[in-house]
């Protein structure tokens, strides 16, 4: 199976209308356009019947005290865990295209809907954790939120973008599932999966 992400070339940076948070010179961080890229592939093996979407970061910090502190960097010896920026269940098997912002077009305070979306079902991303303690964007984030690495990182973050082919044709997974959930889920009923990844940072030092 082979796939496509509209303007991410393998191993170089994800272009910044795909980002939550774009480098700002004043106060490091603005939000971005946080537009989804255009996905489209092919080579799907016979008997697919639904497919999973998901892109996460394996490079965020396992430890986030010192996250976007003045005067402080994480180290790049600092233990790493994915976090989860996009997930699509029960994507039909018939689909071989999702356009650029079909999915997400705007950084959305408080998140997106969780459930069936614009293209299969959505569940949450980690900005619902990332978020929780800012009352102005704390709430429940579905679907796809792009890249916004800490500005004060040592290393620079890797986006894998993912389609997976299931002999499922749905997860049955409802409410608010996270990328373990799907991950537990899927084992087992992969027939192929493909995946590009592209490179992200705000860190000037870096840029």
């Amino acid at each position: 199976m082979k796939l496509e992400v509209g303007g991410v070339t393998e191993g170089h940076p994800v272009p910044e209308k795909f980002a939550f948070g774009v480098f700002n010179p004043d106060n490091h961080m603005s939000f971005g356009p946080n537009r989804n890229p255009e996905l489209s592939w092919d080579g799907v093996p016979e008997g697919t019947k639904s497919f999973v979407v998901m892109m996460f970061d394996p490079d965020v910090p396992s430890v986030a005290d010192d996250v976007n502190q003045e005067g402080k960097t994480i180290p790049a010896d600092l233990p790493r865990v994915d976090f989860f920026h996009w997930l699509l269940v029960d994507v039909p098997a018939t689909t071989r295209l999702i356009p650029e912002g079909e999915d997400s077009d705007g950084v959305s305070p408080k998140g997106k809907p969780v459930g069936p979306g614009p293209v299969g079902v959505r569940g949450i991303n980690n900005y619902t954790q990332f978020l929780a303690g800012n009352p102005d964007m704390a709430g429940t984030y579905a679907g796809y939120d792009g890249p916004c690495p800490p500005w004060n990182d040592e290393i620079i973050h890797h986006y894998h973008f993912e389609v997976h082919a299931l002999d499922v044709e749905s997860l049955n997974l409802t409410g608010e599932f996270d990328g373990n959930a799907v991950r537990e889920a899927m084992a087992g009923h992969v027939l192929a999966s493909a995946r590009v990844t592209g490179t992200y940072t705000l860190n000037p030092a870096l840029r």
